[in-house]
């Protein structure tokens, strides 16, 4: 019985640590005035610079286009990217409007 519960205790423990070491999701979101916005600790930004690979997630209303070292890349509502190519990326919705924000993301 011991041994079964320090097994589970174990486990709980890695799966508990594994998570903490990973990069933070980023979320892109819809706020007014400006369309979209990188939400960062809680504060809307419209740049964003990432130490490393860059892991975001689309919660703004329609698909969003990421124009970067590579090429292009579409990434749909709800979907999650993580961008590795160091360099700066230009993000934009599908179908944007000339008065909402155009993003920055950069990856170094």
């Amino acid at each position: 019985m011991r041994k079964l519960l320090l097994i589970g205790l174990t486990a709980l423990a890695l799966a508990v640590a594994a998570p903490a070491s990973a990069a933070p999701v980023i979320p892109i979101v819809m706020r007014d005035p400006g369309c979209h916005w990188f939400m960062v600790g809680g504060k809307f930004s419209t740049r964003y610079v990432s130490h490393g690979a860059a892991t975001i997630r689309n919660l703004d209303e329609a698909a969003l286009k990421f124009v970067g070292p590579g090429g292009a890349r579409m990434l749909g509502f709800g979907k999650t990217i993580t961008l590795r190519g160091k360099g700066s990326y230009r993000v934009t919705m599908v179908g944007q409007l000339k008065h909402d924000n155009t993003l920055t993301l950069v990856v170094k």
